[in-house]
Formats: C-alpha cells, sequence, structure tokens
C-alpha cells in the first residue's frame, strides 16, 4: 500500500467544484490584489479566531517579519524563541534585524520551556516568540506574565496551530500579534504561500496594513518605509472555500490521532501528548523512536510518506553558527532531532492506512 505523507490533491477532488468556481469569480473580475476577496478574508479569518483585526499578508514568515517590524523591534533587539522550529521563525527575526535568543523545549510537549525563559531576558530583549509546534499549543500563561513584567512584545507563531486552543482561547490570540501561514500542507493551506497577522490593537493593525505595502496610506503617498508582502485575491479566494471546513478537518485529525495512540498503545515509542489545558490540532503527528532511521528507512521500502521536522535544530544550523551556540547548549532540542519522526496525517486519510502505518511500526519493532 502507497501512502503519501501528503496528498494535496484528496483535499482537492472533495472540493472541487467550490474551489474552480472560486477561482473562476476572481479572473471574470479581474482583480487580483488586495481586492474584496481578501477583505472577505480578512474579517472571516478575525471573526473564526475572535480578534478584532486580521492582515493578510505574503506568507508566514512574512506575518513574524511585519509583527516585529510594527513593534519597533530592530537592530540591537534580542527576540526569545526556540531551536526546534523552521528556520523561517529564525529568518523573520533576522530579517527585522534582531538577534535571536534561545531556549530549550519541554520533552513531552516539544514547545518553549517557559521556566527557562526569565534567565534569558536582558535589557535588550523585546520580544518572546513562541512557536505552538505541530499543531499542539505553548503553555501561554507564564510567557504573558513575563512579557508585563519585562514590558516585553508577544509574538505568537501560530503557523502551524490553526484552531489549536489554550486553556479554550484560539492560539495566535492570546499575545500581542498572532502569526499563520497558509502553506499548502498547513491545516488551512492555500495554493502557493500565503500568511495572516491577528491582533486586537488597533495601532499595530494600522501599522501592519501599510507595512505589508509599501508604508502606504494611500496609493504612491508612504508614511513610513514598507514592503510588498500582500496576500493575493486568487489564495484570499481559496482560502475562503477552505474556511468554512477547517473545525470539520481538524476534528478529523484529532480522530486519526486518536486511532494513532490505540493502535501504537503499549509501544516502546513516544507518542504525542495533548496536555489538559491544550487543544491539539495535530498539523503533525510526531513521535519519537530510539532506531528512528531504521524505522524510517522501513516504512519507506513499504511505501509509507515520512518526515523529520526538525532535523537539524537552529543553533546545529550552518547559516546560525554566528548565534554563538554550541552542540550541548539545547540537549532536549537535540536528542528530538535525532529521534523524532512525522507519519502521515490529514483528514483524507482512511482507517485502513492508519492501520496499515501502525501494523508496520509494529512489525518493526518485533523485528527488532
Amino acid at each position: 500500500m502507497e501512502i503519501p505523507f501528503f496528498d494535496l490533491k484528496r483535499q482537492y477532488d472533495c472540493l472541487k467544484e467550490e474551489l474552480d468556481n472560486a477561482f473562476l469569480r476572481v479572473f471574470k473580475k479581474g482583480i487580483f490584489i488586495l481586492g474584496e476577496n481578501v477583505r472577505l478574508f480578512e474579517e472571516e479569518f478575525a471573526n473564526f479566531f475572535g480578534v478584532r483585526f486580521a492582515v493578510g499578508v505574503g506568507s508566514g514568515t512574512e506575518a513574524l517579519h511585519l509583527s516585529l517590524k510594527a513593534c519597533e523591534i530592530g537592530p540591537g533587539d534580542e527576540v526569545i524563541t526556540v531551536p526546534n522550529t523552521a528556520v523561517p521563525t529564525i529568518s523573520a527575526i533576522s530579517f527585522a534585524g534582531a538577534k535571536p535568543i534561545l531556549v530549550d523545549i519541554t520533552q513531552d510537549t516539544f514547545t518553549m520551556n517557559v521556566k527557562k525563559i526569565e534567565e534569558k531576558i536582558t535589557n535588550r530583549t523585546k520580544a518572546i516568540l513562541p512557536v505552538h509546534l505541530y499543531g499542539h499549543p505553548t503553555e501561554m500563561e507564564q510567557i504573558t506574565k513575563l512579557a508585563k513584567v519585562y514590558n516585553l512584545k508577544t509574538i505568537e507563531d501560530a503557523c502551524q496551530a490553526h484552531g489549536a486552543k489554550y486553556r479554550g482561547k484560539n492560539t495566535g490570540t492570546i499575545g500581542d500579534l498572532g502569526c499563520f501561514s497558509f502553506y499548502p500542507t498547513k491545516n488551512l493551506g492555500a495554493y502557493g504561500d500565503g500568511g495572516m497577522i491577528v491582533t486586537n490593537n488597533e495601532e499595530l493593525y494600522k501599522k501592519l496594513i501599510m507595512l505589508r505595502n509599501y508604508g502606504e496610506v494611500k496609493k504612491f503617498t508612504s508614511k513610513i518605509e514598507g514592503f510588498n508582502s500582500r496576500l493575493d485575491e486568487l489564495q484570499a479566494a481559496i482560502l475562503r472555500v477552505k474556511l468554512k471546513y477547517l473545525d470539520e478537518w481538524n476534528n478529523k485529525r484529532r480522530d486519526i490521532a486518536m486511532l494513532y495512540q490505540q493502535l501504537l498503545e503499549g509501544s516502546n515509542i513516544q507518542l504525542p501528548c495533548e496536555k489538559e489545558w491544550s487543544r491539539h490540532v495535530y498539523h503533525l503527528f510526531v513521535i519519537r523512536a530510539n532506531k528512528r532511521d531504521a524505522l524510517k528507512d522501513y516504512l519507506e521500502k513499504h511505501g509509507i510518506g515520512t518526515q523529520i521536522h526538525y532535523p537539524i535544530p537552529i543553533h546545529q544550523q550552518k547559516a546560525y553558527k554566528i548565534l554563538g551556540y554550541q552542540v550541548g547548549d539545547f540537549p532536549i532540542s537535540e536528542r528530538n532531532a535525532e529521534e523524532i519522526l512525522s507519519l502521515p496525517i490529514y483528514p483524507e486519510l482512511t482507517t485502513e492506512e492508519i492501520e496499515a502505518v501502525a501494523s508496520l511500526i509494529t512489525e518493526f519493532q518485533n523485528l527488532m
């Protein structure tokens, strides 16, 4: 049985008529930049997440970058985040001219260890940037408390956590700003790049509207230095269709995760956890295994697609040696990088396919 790690065609086949019609309406109208679909999608997204404002931008990376710029974070400033994230999280900080300061993660949720944040705060620290990794929220209560005490901004990287909740609140809506990616494989994905920033702060919202479009307050009139980072009409039209299904898709992901948990219970691999204060939306289903590489090879030999998110922690990336960290500085992130494996998980997976993946993992363990 061939089971791809992700299969966008299945999703398209389910929504073909709606998606095709959405595309055609944009083509017939002939407006492709900052038109009606972007405006309506921003309103619908804000309503879905229960915030006042949403700003569509070019990507999740740009959502983070522009959020930092809106908070006037730049050269000489420091932003606290984690080493076990996608490089774009760090790129966004670098784009703003600030320095990423890393703290290790917890062993169970793979998210920021909030107990290690305060020791990293200096007079140059301007923001904390937690990453809600794999669809599980970071423990936000301590972060928001520290931000208040030290007068820091909190910018949430919710690029893998569309619809996840922390103590009943949507991730991305707890800090000053929340950032989302619409990369095609996300829980809510476009057919290209795209991103969104959400906030309840009107001043930040007004700055973001300018920052995404050359700093303009009106056409050909730039009030501040800005960028070209706009969500386009075609992607917004597609995302408007898909947003209606996000809750349903997240529930299906949770059902798949529960079935994996049941089928792999009692095995010697570490399964994903879901803290009592969270609602995990399983953007990824990430296990830990002592013989990860051998397991990955075994599954792929039998037609099962897998990936590793992420094989090289940020401080071990050649591009970020400049940060000055050494091997051993973040032991949990480093160990995870050697043991984690992402299994197929998307709403269109069948029960038969999930059972086949779990059966092969059990078979591999028995061979060992």
